[in-house]
């Protein structure tokens, strides 16, 4: 049966996988988007080395986990914004001011809404994705991250 959301699949799988402190996840199938999606949360720290293997039947990820994801999650539906309204959509998704980041396709490809900011650009909201500054190191024992 074909997945009716590739986008909103990754980012359950990442969840999951997360919270159950797994270190590496597979995810299926892949798509262009999901491919780009990946890579800008590789390059914000969220997830470590991927993989994309090619198997005739749509495709997978092996994806490295670094314990920092918290929540994250596909906007639905991709939701039009301006350069200058990311402040709101931010409120709206995010826990805090400046922690995590929202995920925008625009026209030059996938990136946080914080290099959108930068360059002055708007785009559609794809996803979220936030961390927190403490992580659980056993059962009853939170520690903070440094």
């Amino acid at each position: 049966m074909p997945a009716t959301n590739v986008l909103a699949n990754l980012f359950v799988t990442l969840y999951n996988n997360e919270a159950r402190r797994n270190i590496e996840c597979t995810v299926l199938p892949t798509s262009k988007l999901s491919v780009e999606v990946l890579k800008t949360l590789q390059k914000e720290g969220y997830v470590g080395e991927f993989e994309q293997i090619d198997d005739n039947r749509g495709g997978k990820f092996k994806i490295n986990l670094l314990a920092k994801i918290i929540k994250c999650g596909a906007i639905s539906p991709r939701f039009k914004v301006k350069n200058d309204e990311f402040n709101s959509w931010e409120q709206q998704y995010l826990p805090a001011y400046n922690r995590g980041m929202l995920l925008v396709t625009t026209n030059q490809g996938v990136m946080s809404h914080h290099d959108a900011v930068k360059k002055g650009i708007g785009g559609f909201l794809i996803g979220y994705v936030y961390w927190a500054s403490w992580k659980i190191s056993s059962r009853n024992n939170y520690s903070r991250r440094s």
